[in-house]
């Protein structure tokens, strides 16, 4: 081994290793004591949001709006049923009214509340604890009555879905059944038409001309 190898092979053992080691245990550590971040994909605009800095409730109720609101914008925006929403979907005021709620007045709403929330330095106790001027209710209860009108606004918009759509299938159901459950009838008319052709042979057996009023069944 020459003396230039060596040092090189000192310089990877001592100095490359070491140093890459520090920097893959300084990112695991932040790593793992960096601040959880929720994220939710329905509502991109609220960003990332460390979880500490929400109550459970709010939480769970943004969690729901998520949930429904994705499902809504299929049910309302996907109005040819081609599993994706594009320019040949037809916009209506119910899609576009979901689409503010949920990319407009909900992030709005959060980012409030989290201002309320940064403005105490006692863990947000002053935006859980202290009612609001002129009102009855703490910042927190504020933002969780917003979310509320909305989580059921969802509610009833899915509920007006499941209806709409069972009335459909009803709909269905009782075509289907007048078409296919009622055979003795097709039957009497095809044997009407069976009767009028076998009188036509026997009364005009020579293909005379015969009055079709003067046959009688």
């Amino acid at each position: 081994m020459t003396q230039l190898t060596a040092m090189f092979v000192m310089f990877v053992l001592y100095g490359v290793l070491p140093a890459a080691g520090l920097y893959l245990g300084y990112r695991g550590i932040k790593k793992i004591t960096a601040p959880k971040m929720l994220e939710y994909k329905a509502m991109p605009q609220l960003g990332y949001i460390p979880e500490k800095s929400l109550p459970v409730e709010v939480k769970t109720a943004l969690d729901q709006i998520n949930d429904k609101g994705e499902k809504l914008r299929v049910i309302y925006g996907d109005t040819n049923n081609d599993g994706k929403i594009d320019d040949k979907d037809t916009v209506n005021e119910t899609y576009v009214m979901i689409q503010n709620l949920m990319d407009r007045h909900v992030p709005l709403a959060v980012a409030d509340y989290r201002r309320l929330h940064d403005l105490d330095v006692g863990n947000g106790a002053l935006a859980d604890t202290t009612k609001i001027k002129h009102s009855d209710v703490t910042g927190k209860e504020a933002l969780l009555e917003v979310l509320r009108t909305i989580n059921t606004q969802f509610d009833d918009l899915l509920n007006a879905s499941y209806h709409q759509d069972g009335q459909k299938l009803l709909a269905t159901n009782r075509y289907l059944q007048q078409r296919f459950s009622n055979p003795t009838s097709n039957s009497r008319l095809q044997k009407i038409d069976n009767s009028a052709v076998e009188v036509q042979a026997i009364e005009n057996p020579a293909n005379k001309e015969t009055d079709i009023e003067n046959i009688k069944l």
